[in-house]
């Protein structure tokens, strides 16, 4: 290469390759054929690549992908892989199925493969609204906590983990309606107000004590059938004990006021068309050792 005031001329010499064509700023590109080395590596990666696509699941169509000649699948794998865990356990799944509830934990084996395998059904199917480690969120109850509706026995969980709570998919589902006192004008908004100030008294301070005496009478004309006399609830109603301060939705004078206005409806879905028998009495087995379970 020569260069001549701010102009750069290329020099080609005799014995070189063509060139591309291409010139910048004096440089040009030689046209080097590729390394037959690489071009027959070239090859080999397009025909393999065909060659997999027939083989495999690979194109994708209006409603599935290719399946390709072998007939493999990452979810047909998976489900051998489920499919051989299950045939696997399937001993131990029909001894912990034909043991009664209330005597898995005293069967110290059985006992910790429910709890083990319950602690897996849990964190997939039911961590999403009782929370990772169970201890519940605003409309969704605390696990770990002595505050038990439809009870607390294993016997009990089993039952509401199988039907599960006010659905209409089971018709053994656990179900009991609070009425929507304001709502549906069975009382008055000063009655609301009276009655949700009863209610806090039993358990912290009221918003204005100078309700609570006539609250006391709303609560025993319109809520002592369900949650009793004495407000301590009827957990086989699925009536709330009012006096211990643990609140589903919570306890301060708003939100008690919309609980008593408006009710409240939760709905548990049930699990016996989802899970299998050993299934429902691993989480069972599960749930009732976290401490809350009587």
């Amino acid at each position: 290469m020569s260069e001549t005031g701010n102009k750069k001329t290329v020099k080609i010499h005799e014995g070189d390759p063509n060139t591309t064509g291409h010139e910048w700023d004096g440089i040009m590109e030689f046209d080097n054929p590729m390394p037959r080395w690489w071009l027959w590596v070239f090859y080999a990666t397009i025909i393999w690549g065909i060659g997999y696509t027939i083989a495999y699941p690979a194109w994708p169509m209006v409603s599935a992908a290719t399946s390709g000649i072998t007939g493999w699948s990452s979810r047909g794998q998976v489900e051998a892989e489920i499919a051989a865990v299950d045939e696997a356990n399937a001993p131990i799944n029909a001894q912990l199925e034909a043991l009664e509830l209330a005597a898995i934990p005293g069967h110290p084996e059985l006992e910790g493969y429910a709890v083990s395998a319950g602690a897996a059904v849990f964190k997939t199917w039911c961590a999403q609204c009782h929370g990772s480690g169970a201890a519940g969120a605003k409309g969704y109850p605390n696990l770990l906590d002595d505050d038990w509706l439809w009870g607390g026995t294993m016997e009990d969980i089993h039952a509401t983990v199988s039907y599960g709570i006010r659905n209409e998919e089971s018709d053994d589902a656990r179900y009991s309606a609070m009425p929507a006192f304001g709502r549906d004008e069975l009382l008055e908004k000063a009655e609301v107000s009276q009655v949700v100030n009863y209610v806090m008294s039993l358990s912290d301070t009221p918003k204005d004590a100078s309700e609570v005496a006539a609250g006391a009478v709303v609560f025993e004309e319109n809520c002592a059938s369900c949650h009793g006399a004495d407000a301590s609830g009827d957990i086989y109603q699925g009536a709330p004990n009012l006096k211990d301060a643990i609140w589903l939705y919570g306890g301060d004078y708003d939100t008690l006021y919309e609980t008593v206005w408006n009710s409240r409806f939760g709905v548990m879905p049930n699990w016996d068309s989802r899970l299998s028998e050993a299934e429902i009495r691993a989480v069972s087995a599960y749930v009732h050792q976290l401490g809350g379970g009587e």
